[in-house]
This record gives structure tokens, sequence and C-alpha cells, in this order.
């Protein structure tokens, strides 16, 4: 099978210097790429700006905002089977970019935002592509999760408290809960993110079998 996976965070911005963005890492993500390899996939890693080594035989694609990251999905996952979003998307950018650095002299202090594409939403119309998102959350994750798993139409979204200092953005560990479209809530152990990325992998692999 072909799995699509991405990692990291995106970068939004303002100006050549100053970006909106978030802590992500990308190794959820990585080791998602990693995982699926291993098990004899082929591999697409849309990767955000981050400073981790691609895992070998994995074909990567570094983007850097939202929109360039949907702009390489949309290209990707129409001979993929399965997509695995892990990245953290920022769900806002600045409304405008400037071509120079904005000096304080010049800024309002106030910054105004427009909306990024919500690229699960966006891709829900592929057919046959299995899905699976995350919920990174700092509080009530199984909820989340859930929500997700209802809106955007997912196979599997994955819920984590990144509050956590056992799981949060940057950790070589993580506790996730496994929420299905039916409603069904399987809370993992603390374990090595490869290891929960493995079952990803396979749960992955029984949806797309089943298909």
């Amino acid at each position: 099978m072909k799995f699509v996976v991405t990692a990291g965070p995106t970068r939004e911005f303002a100006d050549p210097v100053r970006f909106l963005s978030n802590p992500s890492t990308g190794r959820m993500g990585f080791a998602v790429a990693q995982a699926a390899r291993s098990a004899g996939h082929e591999v697409t890693l849309v990767a955000g700006p981050v400073s981790l080594k691609t895992p070998s035989g994995v074909r990567r694609v570094d983007v850097v905002s939202a929109r360039d990251m949907l702009a390489a999905l949309r290209a990707e996952v129409v001979h993929a089977d399965v997509l695995v979003m892990t990245a953290a998307v920022a769900d806002w950018r600045p409304a405008r970019r400037a071509k120079m650095k904005l000096k304080k002299s010049e800024m309002s202090g106030v910054l105004k935002l427009v909306r990024n594409p919500d690229i699960l939403k966006t891709l829900r119309r592929v057919p046959g592509l299995v899905r699976i998102g995350f919920a990174a959350e700092t509080g009530m994750p199984d909820v989340e999760a859930a929500r997700k798993c209802r809106e955007k139409g997912l196979d599997l979204a994955v819920g984590n408290d990144v509050t956590r200092p056992d799981s949060g953005f940057g950790t070589r560990t993580n506790r996730v809960a496994f929420v299905t479209p039916d409603g069904r809530v399987q809370h993992l152990p603390l374990m090595s993110k490869l290891a929960v990325a493995r079952r990803i992998v396979a749960f992955a692999e029984r949806i797309a079998s089943n298909g």
C-alpha cells in the first residue's frame, strides 16, 4: 500500500522574519513513516519545518505553510491508500504577508488573521482513502477526537493531551486514545512514539484490507 504521512508544524508568515507556529517537532509523524516503511509499504512524508532525519526508504516532501501542505497532499493522495495526518497545522494565518520586515514603528499591535483551509475536510471526498487524524489537546482529548472523527469523516482519530510531560510536543513517548466512527474509545498505555506508530499502521492495514 501507499501511505502518505504528514508531520511537524506549519509556519504562517506575517513578514520575512515573523510567523505563527507551534512547538511540534514532527517525531510522531516521522515514527509513523518509519513504521509504515518497515511494514513494507511505500511511504511519502510531507513534513513541515523540522530538523529530523528522514527515515530510510521514505520519500520526503518539505513544506512550510498550511496551504503548501494542502497543495502537496492534493498531488500525493491521488495514488495513496492511507493518509495519516499527524502534522500540527496552523488554523489561522496573517491576512497579509509583508515583503519587507515590519518595523515596530509601523505596527499597530493588531494582527489580522484569516482561517486556513481544513486539510482533512478538504480531502474528505478522495475515493477509497483511509484517513487518520490526530487531536492534540490540552484537556479531554477523547471528546475532541470523537468530534473530529464525526465531523471530518475519519476512519480513526488519535487523541492525546499535550500538557502531559510524557506525551506533549517533543517527547519520545506518547499516551493516546484511539476513537473510531462508531464511538468506541481504546486507551493505549504509555509507550514510545514508534510503538504507537506501529499500532496506527496496523489499524490502517485492517481498514484498507476490509475496504
